[in-house]
């Protein structure tokens, strides 16, 4: 097993918007505002957040077209300075907390996850809103979940679900005041170098098991579906894991997945997101977790939104009633 040299940091390709692009997007971001009383779900909505959409700043679209070609070596897009404005409320506490209405900053990240695909959600997740927050809950500190604030493991997002999205969006609003909570990511085209033959072989086999989590109900009776964890072209592999709820079900297996959690762990990324922060994940090819932090529950936590994105809407057509953006 080889090892790479340490990746250069993901702020070195960072697209910043401009003061006056800020603005222009955030001009934008108002008009959805007036849209359907600014209802983010409804179907008028998301019909005009489309036409805003292809109006962002050329800049901003030829990068999110270029990272849906090709996302590079680390699957991450990063766009800085987006428009977050002063004086939000408090940092959401209560468990499922969502974004119904269209702020500046929901609409201004919906738009942007318009250029890389169709946005989704999932009826048992978040109550099937298309905005969602990330944020800590009381009591579930130690939750392997988006409302948790121990490590996060480095996870596939929806790894158990046949229609996962293609990308994640997180947009920073509110800072963590502590200054420990970091985005973690890391790229199977980074860790694929560092794993061996025969970790590569047992990887690319059906020999692991995913299962989901309490809120889309639990594996109850019948037993998730056996997987590979590399699918695709083995020379540039998809990558299908969630390191908290992947089980690998024999012992080269286990072997194989031990192997590429060290390799992600020297290929991770940790990044501060600050206020106006965009990361897009590839959720193909990138795995992204959290470091541990400590909440405070005065209104003043780490808050960030999350929506996510799909290059193939038709392939889930059958799980979507009406044709709408909730996957049942």
């Amino acid at each position: 097993m080889t090892e790479t040299s340490s990746p250069p940091a993901l702020t070195d390709t960072a697209v910043v918007l401009t003061d006056p692009q800020r603005e222009e997007v955030a001009l934008l971001a108002g008009e959805l505002g007036r849209v359907a009383s600014g209802v983010v779900d409804s179907a008028e909505w998301l019909a005009a957040a489309r036409d805003v959409s292809v109006r962002l700043p050329r800049r901003l679209r030829s990068a999110a077209r270029e990272f849906r070609h090709h996302a590079g070596p680390d699957g991450v897009l990063l766009v800085r300075n987006l428009p977050v404005p002063e004086g939000l409320p408090a940092t959401p506490t209560r468990p499922g907390s969502v974004q119904r209405t269209a702020s500046p900053a929901a609409a201004a990240m919906a738009a942007v996850m318009l250029q890389l695909g169709e946005v989704i959600a999932y009826r048992s997740e978040k109550s099937g809103a298309l905005v969602q927050d990330v944020v800590p809950v009381p009591g579930r500190e130690r939750q392997q979940s988006n409302a948790g604030s121990v490590r996060l493991q480095l996870h596939t997002e929806n790894a158990f679900h046949h229609h996962r999205p293609d990308y994640v969006g997180l947009l920073c609003v509110r800072e963590d005041p502590t200054g420990d909570a970091r985005l973690c990511t890391a790229s199977i085209r980074r860790a694929l170098p560092m794993l061996s033959r025969d970790a590569r072989q047992a990887l690319s086999e059906q020999r692991f098991m995913t299962e989901p989590p309490p809120s889309f109900g639990g594996s109850g009776s019948v037993p998730p579906p056996v997987h590979s964890i590399l699918r695709g072209a083995p020379e540039d592999p998809d990558v299908l894991v969630d390191f908290a709820s992947t089980h690998p079900l024999d012992d080269g297996a286990r072997r194989a997945m031990e192997e590429l959690r060290t390799a992600f762990g020297r290929a991770t990324h940790a990044l501060a997101l600050s206020v106006g922060d965009l990361a897009v994940v590839d959720n193909r090819l990138t795995v992204h977790g959290r470091t541990s932090f400590a909440p405070r529950y005065d209104g003043t936590d780490r808050w960030l939104h999350r929506v996510y994105a799909v290059a193939d809407h038709r392939r889930s057509r059958a799980g979507r009633p009406g044709g709408g953006s909730v996957l049942d």
